[in-house]
């Protein structure tokens, strides 16, 4: 019988169980006691947080990590973001992915009011650096630093990154660190 997850996985923490490097790293197994076999459904980098979802079943995380399930990210970038930013992050932005060029499929992408997540461990920046901005962004690819990368290419880099969506399942009220059971995960992501 198969078990799948949902977390919020806190900053600094690498979407994984096993670290082979000789650098210590906080790695998933510390937030729960997870069965043998358990895999994180794509990944979310070490400075990234929020909803990871973590299955036994490497069919459902298949199934999850394909272009036709939605990923949505809240985003907190240095300066006033312009719609014209977001005019260009909605039809594509090129950027550098494995030592080529490679422009973004189009997403949705909108500005937000501060979402008030709760303060990390490490602080984004000091105010004193000047203001910044939220913003939503919904791909349906998810390459290595993406969206990252696609806030840098229209000037505004990004500060935190928090993913709040996979499908239509939610991050909603989860607290960092928190680890959720759930049954049923490809059809409550699909639903």
């Amino acid at each position: 019988m198969h078990r799948h997850f949902m977390i919020y996985k806190p900053y600094g923490f690498l979407s994984q169980f096993v670290y082979e490097q000789k650098r210590k790293k906080k790695l998933l197994g510390v937030l729960h006691d997870f069965p043998d076999g358990t895999m994180a459904i794509g990944r979310l980098d070490e400075d990234s947080e929020g909803l990871l979802l973590l299955t036994t079943d490497g069919k459902v995380s298949q199934a999850v990590r394909s272009k036709k399930v939605l990923k949505e990210y809240y985003v907190q970038v240095d300066g006033i973001i312009t719609d014209e930013a977001i005019d260009l992050l909605k039809k594509g932005v090129e950027i550098g992915f494995d030592g080529e060029k490679y422009t973004t499929l189009p997403c949705e992408a909108k500005k937000i009011e501060n979402p008030n997540f709760e303060i990390r461990s490490k602080k984004v920046r000091d105010d004193r650096h000047g203001p910044t901005s939220w913003a939503s962004i919904t791909v349906s690819e998810g390459k290595f630093r993406q969206v990252r990368k696609m806030t840098a290419a229209v000037g505004f880099p990004t500060l935190r990154l928090v993913r709040v969506r996979v499908g239509n399942v939610h991050l909603n009220q989860m607290k960092s660190g928190e680890v959720v059971e759930i049954t049923d995960l490809l059809e409550k992501v699909l639903s």
